[in-house]
């Protein structure tokens, strides 16, 4: 077991597939299932995958995951995520660990058309969050991105959540399937805030979110995956139950 790549869980053969790069890398599509079940169920998940005959196994240490997420005043990619519109796109900023200071990180296109999804990549070298106002951030992350990145700065503007998780990573012996689990989340809502909010998490269910992950190209070796598999399937967005948490009877 290896050290978790530092600046996106994106690289060429790392957990989540894909390239990290200065800028958007080749489209990498893939397929990704989703599984939601209490937390009390994970030991007898991982004994399912520590059992699987593709053997599956840890491929790094767990490690926490931060995003801010940005949307346009009218909560557009909300709405279309809710809807299940069919090609659609989320931006926000991600980094990794217990400091929300000054990081290194990546602003992510998360892309889906259809049922085949892909992300886009920019890094960004130093990011501070706190003690720093949303304007001023926002001005950062800016000056840091291309001139093709910052259109999607121009779109969605607005930062409307913080959330935080514990992921923990698993990958097939062939290295074709990846698997993340991902629980402990906690949500903060910006909407009106002036600087980051890191105080005031939302009432959030605890949930266990599990993930398989493959490339287009192996969609039946998935399938064949999580057969069998003892917790039930479901449509989960990080996102949207964030934002559902911060509105009342949500």
């Amino acid at each position: 077991m290896t050290e978790a790549p530092r600046d996106s869980e994106q690289a060429a053969g790392r957990p989540d597939g894909g390239a990290g790069s200065d800028k958007a890398p080749k489209r990498d599509l893939r397929h990704e299932v989703k599984f939601v079940a209490p937390p009390t169920q994970r030991a007898s998940l991982e004994a399912w995958l520590h059992g699987h005959g593709a053997g599956f196994h840890r491929a790094y240490p767990p490690r926490r995951v931060n995003n801010f997420y940005l949307d346009d005043f009218d909560l557009s990619t909300y709405e279309e995520n809710l809807a299940g519109v069919s090609s659609r796109t989320k931006v926000r900023f991600r980094w990794y660990g217990n400091s929300p200071d000054e990081v290194a990180g990546t602003l992510e296109l998360k892309r889906k058309r259809n049922r085949l999804g892909w992300k886009e990549h920019y890094r960004v070298p130093a990011l501070r969050i706190r003690d720093r106002s949303w304007t001023r951030i926002m001005a950062s992350l800016r000056s840091q991105l291309p001139l093709e990145a910052r259109v999607w700065l121009d779109n969605y503007p607005h930062p409307t959540l913080i959330n935080q998780y514990d992921r923990h990573y698993y990958v097939s012996r062939d290295g074709l399937i990846r698997v993340t689990l991902d629980g402990n989340q906690r949500v903060f809502d910006q909407r009106l805030a002036r600087n980051p909010n890191l105080r005031a998490a939302t009432n959030l269910p605890d949930l266990l979110i599990v993930e398989f992950k493959a490339s287009s190209s192996d969609a039946l070796r998935l399938g064949r995956a999580i057969q069998g598999i003892p917790i039930r399937g479901g449509r989960h967005s990080k996102y949207v139950v964030g934002l559902q948490s911060m509105t009342p009877g949500g």
